[in-house]
């Protein structure tokens, strides 16, 4: 019974079935613009919702489209997703777009998902692999600009800028080894990213904030401000990159 799944594999099939419903949502072209985005969102954080409702009702859960569920403050176990990052890709039509499924238990990511359903791919924290072959050169950056911290760590380490849309898909090119790095310094809330980096720590990949300390979810305010994904074989170089201007 789905009830009895693991976190992790209820995390992984939250996040698929979302990826279902979005890729509908998309059917035909019906849709397009702001209102596709916002269909979108609204179908798929409902869904998620009642699905962990359903099946984890003692958990607190914190969404990007929705108030919380539970007490977060006094919760151990809390879910932390974003049915639909990068809902402006989603609405334009592109394929860089994701959905977030994450527990998190003491602020720490201990199951997680990213699903890019576009392309077909699910990651997952019970079966991710590290990325294979060598260093890219590239690093992952916002479409419409990267910050001043991305571009010191790209001049100073030699990597080239590789414009990728929504937060997941950016973390997931790390993971899947298409580029070497992610380096966000412009803010984010944790739903942005929970996921990304829980999948991406069990990759083997270095997560961490802007100066090397750890990330912590589950926040009274849930607002990230910075966080570097990367190759460890990088890592020191980054860390020491940014420490020249963080």
């Amino acid at each position: 019974m789905i009830s009895r799944l693991s976190d992790v594999e209820l995390a992984s099939r939250v996040a698929a079935g979302a990826g279902e419903i979005l890729v509908g949502v998309r059917h035909g072209d019906l849709l397009s613009g702001r209102h596709l985005g916002d269909v979108g969102d609204a179908m798929a954080q409902a869904w998620i919702s009642n699905v962990l409702v359903s099946h984890r009702r003692n958990d607190a859960v914190l969404s990007e489209e929705a108030a919380d569920i539970g007490d977060r403050e006094t919760a151990d176990r809390v879910w932390i997703i974003d049915p639909l990052d990068g809902t402006r890709e989603f609405a334009s039509g592109t394929a860089d777009w994701a959905v977030h499924v994450a527990l998190t238990e003491g602020g720490a990511v201990t199951s997680a998902a990213v699903a890019l359903p576009a392309v077909g791919e699910l990651f997952r924290t019970d079966t991710v692999k590290p990325p294979v072959g060598p260093l890219t050169g590239r690093m992952a950056a916002s479409r419409y600009g990267g910050s001043y911290e991305s571009a010191w760590v790209s001049r100073r380490l030699s990597l080239n800028m590789i414009g990728i849309g929504s937060a997941g898909a950016k973390a997931m090119a790390v993971v899947r080894g298409d580029v070497d790095a992610y380096v966000h310094s412009g803010g984010q809330y944790e739903w942005d990213n929970c996921a990304p980096v829980g999948v991406a720590s069990a990759a083997g990949l270095h997560c961490s904030r802007l100066d090397g300390s750890p990330i912590v979810y589950n926040q009274p305010r849930p607002y990230m401000p910075d966080f570097v994904i990367c190759r460890t074989e990088i890592r020191d170089r980054l860390l020491s990159a940014l420490d020249e201007i963080w």
